[in-house]
This record gives C-alpha cells, structure tokens and sequence, in this order.
C-alpha cells in the first residue's frame, strides 16, 4: 500500500523533531518517518550543552523554552580540563548563565516528541531505498524495509550520519578522523565510585596525555558517563570483535598505563561492557547544487567530529530555519528551500572547519597544553565565552 505525504521528514532525532515542531507552530503539518520501533527503543545518549547562538535559538522557535528550562541540569555547565596525573590544570564553574545549559539527550528529545501532534511520528519504519518517483503524486518515494512505501513532495533528509537521502544531492560521504572513542558508565558515583565522581567534577572532564584523552560528563541520575579517545588507525576497533568483556577491558587500560587511578578507574570500573565506536565525518565545506523537493538537516547535511559541541545544536537550528523558510514561501517549498540553504553551508562550513581543529589541538603531541591555553585566552575575554567552550564529544546519533 502507498500513501502521500506532503512533507516528510525521514529521522526523528532532535533535527527532524524541531523542524517538524516548528512547522507544526506555523500551521504546516509534517510526518515524520522513524526507524526506531518506539521512543524507548534505546538509550539515546549522555548530556548535551545547548548553546545561545543556535540550539537555544532552535528550542524558542518551538515555543518550548519555559519546558526546556524544567529539564536544564543545574551545574551542569561546571567543566575541568587535568592532565593525565589527575592534577587540575583548568576548572570553571557553571555561574547560571544559561550560555550553554546541560540537557540530557533522551530529555530533549522526549520533550520535541510530545510537542508535535499525535500520530505525526510513524515508528518502526527503516529507509532501504530513496528514489525519484516516477508513478503518482509527489517527487519522491521511500522505500521501507517493512513492505510499505510512502511518496513525498518534500523530503527533508534527518537521517544521520549514513542518510539513505544525501546521494539524491551529493556523492560525499563520511570518512574516519583519527580517533575512535571506548565508552563507559558508572552508576550512583557518589556512593559506588567517589574517587571517580572526585576526579570528574560536577559537569564536564576533559584529560589528556598526548593522543589519549579522557573525556566525560556527571549526569543528572548521579551516574558518569566516560570516554576514552584514542588517535588509532580505523581498524584498531575490530580487535574488541571475538575478545570477552575483561581482554576487552585490559587493551583499554593498555592505553591508560601511568595515568591517575581515577582516571582509569572511569573504565575499570564501569558498570556496563565497554562500547568501542569510531567517529567520522564529512570533510569541510560540503554543499549541493539545488535539487527540487529534497534537503538535508543535521548529519546528513554537515557531519562532523564532536570536538566543538555542535551536532546537535546545528541540527535543532538547521530544523527551525527549515520550517521558518517553508513557513515563509508556502506556496513554493523550492525556494524556500533555497533559501535555507543558502544559509545552511556556509553555518556548517564554519562549524565543521572549527570541529576539525579542535580535533587537532585536543589529541596533539603536547595535549592538554593547547586546550588550557585556549581556555585561559577566553577567560581574559571578556567577550569570549561563547561558542568555543564546548568541546567535549557528545556522540553521533542521527539527528
């Protein structure tokens, strides 16, 4: 069976949701397709900082502020860079300002999902084929791995890192970085890990010993979420396939020889297996020639390393942009969807190239000495801290 919908948005990550909420503001309803059998089909991932200049931009174009500041993780904005020692080199405290409030993810995301109208989110459907339609109404047909097949007029590409929507505008795809990540959690730190809770402070940890970083983020439920970043070659990550959870284990703590216990106490005593991933992006400055009926938000348009805090920020704001520019030429969606555009890379082109170098300085040779350093540059401006304090990872999740 085929049905029509004028506008659908393939992913319901926080991108997709936005624009989605935001149309729905202006009176234009989307649907928006989900591969996820429901809201609960994972865990969605750790904190998010949401900054001023664009993912808080996106939440206010939603109407949503007063909810969002119900789920703002009250200290959360705390952060401290340590060397490998343990030793604080750097530590700011979170004043409430409210420049880049922590979230949790799935709290995000929950919040978009109960403001779009019920039925608007259609679960369990994963895309295997994105084609131009040739049959019926509208420009473009989804194929899912369901059986079902829907046409769109609009199709707006929310799909991720690997979007089934990009090759309808350009050949780009990710590449690997450098560096790949070996996640942890500890639970209720505070009574079953308080060395570990003491080491990563009340928001935001960054350490560093040359090409190894640890990296990781106090959640709300009093747990720690950690990374391990390691610069390895893209197939050191298939070593953990066929090895058991304590050899696992023991190659991540190869790479933490010498470091302070607490620190490598964030992995070896995580209480769930470790999660080994790479990161990949596309490269800088990636852009389309416009195509009538299709676009890209978030990761499908401008994937980056998360090393400048800005996936999910851009991905809120490309989705309210979307939805303002539809809302503005509703009767032609090519311009406004030029319109957007026109917008959208030069944004992501910045963001990516800061993303980049950020990656450079964090796991150079001499690293943590080049994130002090930027930090204590910014603390003497008094104009500078704005959207270059976010550099912990935050993941890759579609958005």
């Amino acid at each position: 069976m085929m049905s029509h919908h004028p506008i659908a948005i393939l992913g319901a990550g926080l991108g997709g949701l936005t624009a989605a909420r935001v149309l729905h503001v202006h009176g234009i309803e989307a649907t928006v397709f989900e591969l996820e059998a429901d809201r609960h089909a994972r865990v969605q991932g750790g904190m998010l900082d949401i900054h001023d200049h664009n993912g808080q931009l996106g939440i206010r174009e939603a109407g949503l502020w007063d909810s969002f500041l119900e789920i703002v993780h009250p200290g959360g904005e705390a952060m401290r860079i340590l060397d490998h020692r343990a030793h604080i080199l750097y530590e700011d405290s979170d004043d409430g300002d409210l420049t880049r409030p922590e979230v949790d993810r799935g709290a995000l995301r929950d919040l978009l999902i109960d403001a779009v109208p019920q039925g608007s989110i259609v679960w369990g459907h994963k895309a295997i084929n994105v084609r131009p339609n040739t049959e019926g109404p509208g420009r473009f047909s989804i194929d899912f791995s369901n059986g079902q097949t829907v046409t769109t007029d609009l199709l707006v590409g929310a799909d991720g890192a690997w979007s089934k929507v990009r090759p309808l505008l350009t050949d780009a795809r990710p590449s690997y970085t450098g560096i790949s990540f070996v996640e942890s959690d500890l639970f209720d730190a505070s009574e079953q890990h308080p060395s570990e809770a003491l080491a990563m402070g009340e928001g935001m940890l960054m350490a560093f010993r040359g090409s190894t970083g640890v990296l990781g983020h106090a959640e709300p439920d009093g747990s720690l979420h950690a990374y391990v970043g390691l610069r390895v070659s893209e197939d050191w990550i298939e070593v953990f396939e066929g090895i058991d959870e304590a050899a696992a284990l023991n190659l991540v703590l190869d790479r933490l020889d010498g470091w302070d216990d607490s620190l490598r106490g964030l992995i070896r005593n995580a209480d769930v297996p470790l999660t080994p991933r790479r990161i990949h992006a596309l490269s800088v400055g990636v852009s389309w020639d416009r195509v009538p009926g299709v676009t890209l938000l978030g990761d499908a348009a401008h994937l980056m390393s998360p090393f400048a805090g800005e996936g999910a920020n851009l991905a809120m704001y490309d989705g309210a942009r979307l939805a303002l520019a539809i809302a503005s030429h509703p009767d032609d969606v090519d311009v406004a969807m030029a319109e957007y555009e026109s917008e959208l890379f030069p944004r992501a082109t910045e963001a990516a190239r800061e993303s980049a170098e950020s990656l450079e300085m964090m796991f150079r040779a001499d690293s943590p000495a080049g994130l002090v350093e930027m930090f204590e540059g910014m603390q003497l401006d008094d104009a500078g801290a704005g959207p270059n304090r976010n550099s912990l990872a935050r993941g890759q999740d579609p958005e």
